[in-house]
């Protein structure tokens, strides 16, 4: 837990936000008994219940919703003066949490393990999902995802290289069956199906010449994880649609077979992004200066697309 004097409502907020004291204890980085002590401190020295407890569920009391509201923004002033300060130290300090997907943070990995070796006093706390999240409401400090899925209202910061999804099989499945030469050729195959976080069924996208074409493939394995949706493919069950970076090391060892690459066009790649504060921790300040130099070193910088379009399947 932060030591700012200010432990008893970080506490408070921490357990508003996850509706769980397990949760906000390990969000904290303190014992699920201590994190109580505090909450149970507090209330008892304002005299009133702040959250209702069962067995099963924590939720705010009516005075603890007026309490979280009123205090919960005065508080992020306090912290941001806090950081401000802070950011007048030679080497930046603090922790820093980051919601993604499990394949960015794959991808995004070298930067981290760069990043905490030039700031040694510097933590990491990557927590990764499918879904996406508010990061403001969530308790994060900045997000990382496919540009084009990133709110309007977030500074973005481009990662990497653009993705381009590719449809693969294995040289077993082509043994057996033709390869699609058009999207529409699909429907003869077995595709081994995306469920998104939200739980629809993603439809592979594919593009050419402008004509824009979405496919819900037919298959009997339905899946929600790209490593396993390779191992499927790899065995032969069908066509799978990923990002070229999740096939390419099978498709430089022969495991699996590109079909209808002239159908997939490139898309904006990664970015951090984070909200337009007027001011910016010096700890974020260090990783988005890092991002920016990897990007340089890799490519021209990628124009800025964010909110545009529906979510996309994990990177």
């Amino acid at each position: 837990m932060k030591t700012s004097g200010l432990s008893e409502l970080e506490a408070v907020l921490a357990v508003a936000r996850r509706r769980s004291f397990r949760a906000a204890a390990d969000e904290l980085s303190v014992s699920t008994s201590a994190l109580s002590h505090a909450v149970a401190a507090l209330e008892a020295r304002i005299g009133v219940r702040l959250f209702n407890r069962t067995t099963r569920s924590v939720s705010l009391s009516e005075a603890g919703a007026q309490f979280v509201q009123t205090v919960a923004p005065a508080l992020a002033t306090i912290q941001s003066a806090f950081d401000q300060a802070g950011s007048f130290r030679d080497t930046p300090s603090g922790t820093l949490r980051i919601n993604t997907s499990a394949g960015a943070a794959r991808q995004v990995m070298p930067v981290f393990i760069a990043f905490l070796k030039r700031f040694p006093e510097m933590k990491l706390d990557i927590v990764t999902e499918g879904r996406l999240i508010d990061i403001v409401v969530e308790g994060f400090d900045a997000g990382i995802r496919l540009i084009e899925t990133v709110p309007q209202d977030m500074i973005a910061v481009p990662f990497g290289d653009r993705q381009r999804f590719a449809v693969v099989g294995s040289p077993e499945y082509f043994s057996r069956h033709k390869p699609p030469r058009t999207p529409a050729d699909l429907a003869q195959h077995r595709c081994i199906r995306s469920r998104m976080p939200s739980g629809a069924i993603y439809q592979w996208e594919f593009e050419k010449r402008g004509e824009v074409v979405r496919v819900d493939g037919e298959g009997a394995l339905t899946l929600d994880e790209p490593h396993l949706m390779l191992e499927a493919a790899r065995a032969g069950l069908g066509l799978t649609y990923l990002t070229e970076w999740n096939v390419h090391a099978d498709l430089a060892a022969g495991a699996l077979v590109r079909v209808l690459e002239d159908w997939t066009p490139a898309l904006d790649g990664l970015c951090l992004y984070y909200p337009g504060r007027r001011h910016t921790p010096a700890g974020l300040r260090a990783l988005i200066e890092m991002i920016r130099e990897h990007a340089e070193s890799r490519r021209p910088r990628v124009a800025r697309r964010a909110g545009r379009g529906k979510a996309k399947p994990r990177a």
